[in-house]
């Protein structure tokens, strides 16, 4: 699972990418940056045989309630 965080101290900010196994990567970026990071790293939605926050918390799924006829 790859983990991608904006961390800042007093005068910086960074950004940090966390995979297993691997040493952290954290390196200084603006905003504009990190957003640009999370865009091309970030799942939009549900992919088949992925495991994601989408199928983990199946979300954009209809709900199992239907609605009531009134």
């Amino acid at each position: 699972m790859l983990v991608i965080r904006r961390l800042t101290d007093r005068r910086r900010a960074y950004t940090g990418i966390f995979l297993p196994g691997e040493p952290p990567r954290i390196f200084p970026s603006s905003d504009a940056e990190h957003a640009r990071i999370l865009q091309i790293y970030k799942q939009d939605r549900p992919h088949e045989g992925v495991v994601n926050d989408f199928s983990e918390l199946a979300l954009g799924r209809d709900s199992l309630a239907t609605p009531r006829d009134s």
